[in-house]
């Protein structure tokens, strides 16, 4: 008798070990291809800067190759990697993110609520040019080969982060009030 209890016991204590590492969440790093972009409109031209940065973490539940719970997402990414491939805009844009005070943007993920097998609703605040602003976001979300690719987009414009839409050439080149972030994240 004593010997099925203890196998009954080991037996219940193995099957939730299993289920507590079927669901574990797990700590996650932004990899090398990893990419932002911010898009815009001129008098101009339309126009698009990149990031090269890949700072940002995520805390991610993952079972049988499926995002069940996304607990966390941070990012930072450096305003002094976002280029245009022209210094001149390059500058511009630093000057309207205010660089000299704020080096950073910064995305903290305040909320997700998963709505079918691929899409994510999120709450975040990002953090632009020294103000914060909460703003819903709906991602894609898939896992291949251990690689987590988050994909989505969010319009905003420069007066919700208190910058003034810049300008160039004596005011005779302005850009569009609205800008696209749009990001494709791997964490692995």
């Amino acid at each position: 008798m004593k010997t099925i209890k203890n196998q009954f016991v080991f037996l219940t204590l193995t099957l939730v070990l299993i289920n507590l590492t079927a669901f574990a969440q797990k700590n996650y790093a932004l990899d090398t291809k990893t990419n932002f972009s911010v898009l815009g409109t001129s008098t101009l031209h339309d126009w698009e800067m990149t990031s090269s940065s890949k700072t940002g973490s995520a805390i991610l539940t993952i079972t049988d190759s499926k995002v069940v719970d996304i607990n966390a997402i941070n990012i930072d990414l450096a305003v002094e990697t976002i280029k245009s491939g022209k210094s001149s805009m390059d500058k511009i844009a630093y000057e309207t993110l205010n660089i000299k005070k704020v080096k950073n943007i910064k995305y903290v993920l305040k909320d997700a609520t998963k709505v079918n097998e691929t899409t994510w609703n999120l709450t975040g605040t990002y953090s632009i040019a020294g103000v914060s602003k909460d703003l819903k976001t709906q991602i894609k979300v898939t896992v291949l080969n251990g690689i987590v690719n988050i994909q989505g987009s969010n319009k905003i414009t420069f007066d919700e982060f208190g910058m003034k839409p810049p300008t160039a050439l004596l005011g005779t080149i302005k850009t569009g009030k609205e800008l696209t972030i749009k990001f494709n994240l791997n964490y692995k």
